[in-house]
Parts: structure tokens; sequence; C-alpha cells
């Protein structure tokens, strides 16, 4: 619409009674006026009539002017706008919630953020109450999503609320607002991050590793627990796990195909799973099946104290035969360190241990592209494992400490809160590699094998420069 058309659309329409009420008032105006001047003339009283004609015409005047203005100025009654709607309500008065954010000293308030889900019912007006809840208690809700289901809505919110309101407080306040099933946790910045946004970050990560799938999926999903059950045990018989291509959704259980086959199981008891987080994950993992074996190919060379160079990079399943053939060049007793079973069943797992589906695997290789070290950090559900084995030749050189301190800065990029070693008190390089880490570290024993973890809550990113081995 242009400005010409809107401008006649806001005229308003001519009132031909006011017309008639104006006319007669003048006419009423000249007749006092004439038999007031003739009073004058003829009486002796004339100064005192012009002074009450005077005050007269003033009021008149006064009056003239309230109803022009009454009558001209002031929209119909019900169109506040000119357009005939309905009267607008009063404006809502925020500066009740600017006050509940504000302290007695005049700063902001300490707040803290939350995530909660909650089911309310599919009809006009549920989302409103919620919404209303939270605002009396100066709850801002800074992000929204709806989880359709076949029988109501699940709302999922990232809260910001003062510091002194309690879950319990919410959860209430919730519930006598018609939601049901709510679930509330603490959140962090990291979750002020949207939802797209998230989704395109963890779909970039995955195309760019293998090893990234199960990280993924736990930071999509939250608190879960994720396993890759293989459709080959390490025997090499068939354990009868499947599971239908598009997947199979079970309240708390997510069963999803494995794009290296058997099936991946994701599990959260503590909160049922949405048909929309179901399509996510299986977003996901379709992707990485259409991307097929992959892992970054970058690597470091480093230098040994007597002078060699060495090579540290990422491995897959296309190094298991230089894997195997490290395995022959061992000794017994550094497979039985490293595997705590039978010698000869350590060729079973390496092909498991290689699969970037279980974790991530780093390679040491000499110049003549010979391997000699592996290091692995392995997804063990929602705990992390690392593990290590340094071919006999090429053990007290600072290697095994050197593929350690990279597993763990690994595992600190990916978020794990600790990582623990299973290995024998007897494993005197293993121990000390443990404890040159620098960090919090809990040791259980059990029959003889020890359990070592190192806690990694609080710890940054390294970012630590890669030094020649004989400097460190």
């Amino acid at each position: 619409m242009t400005d010409v058309t809107s401008a006649k659309t806001a005229r308003r329409p001519h009132h031909w009674r006011r017309d008639l009420i104006e006319l007669a008032a003048l006419f009423t105006a000249v007749v006092v006026a004439d038999t007031i001047a003739k009073t004058v003339v003829r009486g002796a009283e004339g100064p005192y009539m012009l002074v009450f004609s005077a005050i007269a015409l003033i009021a008149t005047a006064t009056f003239h002017t309230w109803w022009a203005r009454r009558h001209s100025h002031a929209p119909p009654a019900g169109d506040p706008g000119g357009s005939g709607s309905t009267p607008l309500p009063p404006a809502t008065d925020t500066r009740a919630h600017d006050d509940a954010a504000r302290s007695t000293s005049g700063g902001p308030v300490e707040t803290s953020l939350w995530r909660m889900r909650t089911t309310v019912r599919d009809t006009p007006g549920s989302l409103a109450a919620l919404c209303t809840a939270l605002a009396r208690h100066g709850v801002d809700i800074l992000t929204l999503q709806t989880h359709p289901l076949a029988e109501g809505t699940v709302d999922e919110f990232l809260l910001r609320a003062p510091a002194g309101l309690q879950a319990n407080e919410l959860t209430r306040e919730i519930a006598a607002a018609g939601g049901r099933n709510t679930w509330i946790e603490r959140a962090d910045a990291h979750d002020l991050v949207d939802t797209p946004t998230r989704l395109l970050g963890l779909a970039t990560r995955t195309a760019l590793d293998a090893a990234e799938l199960p990280l993924a999926l736990r930071q999509l999903l939250g608190r879960c627990r994720i396993q890759s059950l293989p459709a080959v045990s390490l025997s090499g018989r068939p354990t009868g796990e499947t599971a239908p291509v598009e997947g199979v959704l079970e309240e708390t259980v997510i069963r999803l195909r494995d794009p290296n086959g058997g099936v991946l199981t994701i599990e959260r008891p503590h909160l049922p799973f949405t048909p929309t987080e179901f399509a996510r994950a299986r977003a996901l993992v379709e992707l990485d099946a259409r991307l097929g074996p992959r892992i970054p190919r970058s690597q470091d060379v480093l230098t040994l104290p007597e002078g060699n160079e060495i090579t540290v990079r990422r491995a897959d399943q296309r190094d298991l035969v230089a894997a195997r053939a490290m395995h022959d060049r061992c000794s017994p007793r550094t497979l039985a360190l490293r595997y705590h079973g039978p010698v000869g069943d350590a060729d079973r797992y390496l092909d498991h241990l290689l699969s970037p589906r279980f974790g991530r695997t780093l390679a040491v290789q000499t110049a003549s592209g010979r391997l000699v070290a592996l290091g692995h950090l392995l997804w063990d559900g929602d705990e992390t494992e690392v593990a290590l084995m340094v071919e006999d030749d090429w053990q007290r050189r600072g290697i095994g400490a050197e593929l350690l301190g990279r597993l763990v800065a690994m595992a600190v990029e990916a978020g794990c809160e600790s990582v623990y070693a299973v290995t024998q008190s007897s494993n005197t390089g293993m121990v000390a590699a443990m404890r040159a880490l620098n960090l919090p570290l809990d040791y259980q024993i059990e029959e003889g094998t020890l359990v070592i973890t190192a806690r990694l809550a609080g710890v940054p990113a390294p970012t630590r420069p890669r030094l020649p081995l004989g400097e460190r």
C-alpha cells in the first residue's frame, strides 16, 4: 500500500450534526449581542450588562473549544487507531522484570543458566501459561525448541534465572502451569549456541573425522551412554547384532545401524528421546555412512635424544598389517602387559582398536615407515580409556610419555571429564607416564590389576608446542 492510499484511508468522514450545532451557536451569539446592545443604549445599567455579556461570550467560546476538540480529534469509541479495531490493552509494565534483574545496590543480580524440558498439552495458551509462570520469578527465556509428540508437545528451554532460584521451585511452578514430566539441569555457556549452528558444527566435525561420531552424538543428545556393538565378535563369530536401516526408537534407547557393521546403541535412562532427537541422530549416522572411512592425515615429526626422527600420526584399520607386524616383533611380556590376557589373542584386538568407531589411535613410525608404537583413546560408554604399547627396542626413549600426553590432550578437547588406564602394578613405565601428566590421579587395585584415573575437570585444552623428545 502506498503513502497516498494510506492518507486517503486515514481521512475521517464529515459530520453534518457538528456543523448544525456550530451554526446554531453562532446564531444565538448574534441574537444575544443584539439584545445587549439595545439594552446598553436604552437603560442605565448598560455597563453592567456589557460585563456580563463578556463573561457569557468567554464561557461560550470555552465550551465551543472543548466540544470541537472532543468531536474533531478524538477517535471514535473502540477505534484507537482510526481503523475500527478493538482498543489496545494497556502496555505491560516491564519495570518489574528489570527490577527483578537488579540488586538493591543497583547492579545486576547474579544469574545461572538452566536447561529445562517439560511436556504440555498441544492446545492454544499452554505455552503462554509456562512463560507467565517463568516471568513471575524473573526468569528470562533465551532459547526455545518444540518437539511435537503424538499426544502433547515437549518444550525445551534454555533459561537465565536468578541464582537464588532453586530447581525444585521452578519445577513446582511449571507443574502448576500445566507442565508434566519436567526435567531440569544446569547449563553452561556452550548451550547458548543456537541449535542449527550447533548441528552444523557437529556435522562438520563428523565429516572431518570418523572418530568424532560418538562424541557428536553425545554432544547432540546430552548425557547418554553410547555403545558400538560389532556384527562379528573378536573370535570371528556373528554376534547377531542388527538394526533396521531406518533405526529404532524405544523411549530411552535409540538403535541405529552402524556404517561399519553392527549396531550403535544410545541409552539415556533419565530422559526419554523425542522423535526430533531420533531424526537428528539418524542424520549424523547417515552422513558418516556416506562419507566412508576417513581420519585427519596431519602428522608431526619429532627428534629422539639420540638424533633419530620419528613421525606421530593418526592411524586406523588401514594400518592393520603394519600393526600386526609390530606385534610379531614385540616380546610376550610386552604383549601381556598391554592386553592382560593370552599372548596368542593379541592380534584379534587390533581390528577393534584401530576402528575410529571405538576411539582415536596414534601411531609412531620410523623414517623407514615401520610402526613401532600405538596409543589408543577409547570411548568406553560414558568413560574414556587410554592404552599404550611400544615395541621393545624403542622403549625408554620417551615415546610412551609423548603418546600419552597427546591422547590426554585429545580427551580434553573432546570434553572428557577423566581418562583411565588399566595396567599392572609391575608396569612401572605406564605408572611413571601417568604421574608425569601432573594431574589429580586416583588408584584402584583389584587382584593385581591397577586402574589409574586422571581427572581432567578444569584442565584447559593444551596448546603446548611440539618439542623434540630430548628436550622434554
